[in-house]
Formats: structure tokens, C-alpha cells, sequence
């Protein structure tokens, strides 16, 4: 979908001040269905930025927190709820956790007491794509439940296209050198732009260096299946900062010129980056037509 496709009444709403009235609507009717439409909410995703008041619940279905049967969700609710009480209880008892430790970090030693890659000398202090994860997340979920389960299942997702990362790298570059080949030239002439720092990027899909309104917006088409949007942030995010980075010779320098940026930028990379991600055809992965 390289365009906007909406009817003439959403041009109409957008005219006098009313611009998600139509995509609202069309949500709402899709989450009156007893069983939600996965592919539907994908497709509302790709094409539009779901509102906050429904992004928990779109969130949960696209991640498969929560079964599409909504009768279901109370029951599968609950018992994920009682899981997490069980994994606190049981880091507790190990004292793997105190009460010394910030949220982030507690819900990472449940993923690896989950996922059975708990040690008793790993460093839950250190920053990594989960903890940013779930740090961006606890701004706008209040439930912890679903702050982990929600950070736990993002996280997931990436390391599913974590084998295509270098090919999303290689687009990355590909991409900025079209965009700006002199922004591009002074980024490679002194290593900046290397794939450690990307692949950190893309492990962590921005949390932490975008504000969470914008970051939402980017992990709507996430959740719609979309990885190949990260490219495009990353392009727009070193384009709106060319003027800090052309002046950064080392790649620290340049992380930390652009670290902290305003809500108000944040929101233009976001805008921008999902208005070029939707003229190059809203790709969902690297490659522009599915494999044979």
C-alpha cells in the first residue's frame, strides 16, 4: 500500500480538525466481533496508528498474548497475571531480585527464569534491548502484567528477524546513501554508523531513544508485521540530525549528540519515517516480494 486509500469522508474529518474519526470507527467495529480478526488488525496497523485506548488489547491479540476468541481473554488474563506473581514469588525465594531493582530489570529476570537462561551470576544492571523495551512500555501500561507479557512478546518478535539484520543494515546504508550522500560519506569515514550500533537499534527498536508517543506509532506496524519500518526510522532519525552528527568524528560522540531528543522531533522522525516507509510500498521485511 504506497497510499493512503481512505474514503473521501476521512479527507473530509481531517479537514476540520477530526483525522482519526473514521480509522476509530472502523477499529471499533472490528473489535466488536466475538473472535478478532488477526489479519484485519494487522492490515489496521499497517495502514493506520492505533489509538491508545485500543493499543493494549490490539497489542495483546497481534502478539498472541491473548487468544482472537475475546470470551477467552478474562481467563487467559487472569492466569498470565498468575504466572508473573509465581515468577516474582520464585526470584524471590532464589534471591536473584530485591527490592533494590527497577522494574525493567525484574521483568527481565522473569524472561530468563521463563525462558530457562537464568544465571546466578548475571548482571541484571546492564541495559539490553528487553530492559529499554520495557522501560518505553511502563509509560503507557499500568498493569504489570501486561507490561511484561507485552515487553516479553515484542522482544520475541525481534529476535525472530534477528537473522535478517544484516540484510536490513545493508539496506539501511543503501537507503541513507540515496537520502544523503554526504551525510553518508562522513558516517562511514569515521565508523560511525557501524553494525554494532544498528544491530542495537534494531534489538531495541528505538526504546529508549525515541519518546514513547512516536515509539507507539513505529510499533503499531511492528505488530502489523512490518520490520523494515526500523530501516527507515533509522534513516530519517540520522537525516533530521545531520547537522549534530557531520560535526561528530567517533561514534560515542554521535550517540550522545543525539540522545534526549524532544518529544516534538521524536514525532517528526516518527511522521516522516512511516510517510517514507509508506512511498516505498509499506514493506513488511527486507525483501520486496515473498520468497518462492
Amino acid at each position: 500500500m504506497a497510499v493512503d486509500e481512505r474514503n473521501f469522508r476521512s479527507t473530509y474529518y481531517e479537514k476540520v480538525g477530526f483525522k482519526s474519526v473514521e480509522e476509530k470507527k472502523s477499529l471499533e467495529i472490528l473489535l466488536k466481533d466475538k473472535t478478532l480478526d488477526r489479519v484485519k488488525l494487522k492490515q489496521f496497523c499497517l495502514r493506520f496508528s492505533v489509538p491508545s485506548v485500543y493499543r493494549n488489547l490490539v497489542w495483546k491479540v497481534l502478539l498472541d498474548i491473548v487468544p482472537p476468541h475475546v470470551e477467552c481473554h478474562a481467563f487467559v488474563i487472569d492466569q498470565r497475571r498468575q504466572e508473573c506473581k509465581n515468577m516474582i514469588h520464585a526470584l524471590q525465594i532464589m534471591r536473584v531480585v530485591d527490592s533494590t531493582i527497577t522494574k525493567p530489570q525484574l521483568m527481565y529476570a522473569m524472561y530468563l527464569l521463563q525462558t530457562k537462561k537464568l544465571r546466578f551470576n548475571i548482571n541484571l544492571k546492564v541495559e539490553n534491548g528487553f530492559t529499554l523495551i520495557a522501560q518505553s512500555l511502563q509509560q503507557f501500561f499500568d498493569d504489570d502484567a501486561d507490561l511484561y507479557w507485552l515487553a516479553k512478546c515484542l522482544h520475541g518478535y525481534v529476535q525472530r528477524f534477528k537473522q535478517d539484520i544484516p540484510k536490513l543494515i545493508e539496506a539501511t546504508m543503501h537507503l541513507l546513501e540515496k537520502e544523503d550522500g554526504m551525510l553518508f560519506r562522513h558516517l562511514k569515514k569515521h565508523n560511525i554508523l557501524n553494525g554494532f550500533l544498528m544491530e542495537q537499534w534494531f534489538d531495541s527498536c528505538f526504546a529508549g531513544l525515541l519518546k514513547e508517543n512516536a515509539l507507539a506509532r513505529i510499533w503499531d506496524k511492528l505488530c502489523g508485521g512490518s520490520c523494515k519500518i526500523l530501516v527507515f526510522v533509522i534513516v530519517v532519525l540520522l537525516t533530521n540530525q545531520r547537522h549534530k552528527l557531520l560535526r561528530c568524528n567517533t561514534s560515542k560522540h554521535a550517540i550522545e549528540s543525539i540522545s534526549n531528543l524532544p518529544e516534538e522531533t521524536a514525532e517528526i522522525i516518527a511522521n516522516k519515517a512511516i510517510e517514507m516507509w509508506q512511498q516505498h510500498g509499506s514493506p513488511l521485511t527486507i525483501h520486496d516480494k515473498p520468497k518462492p
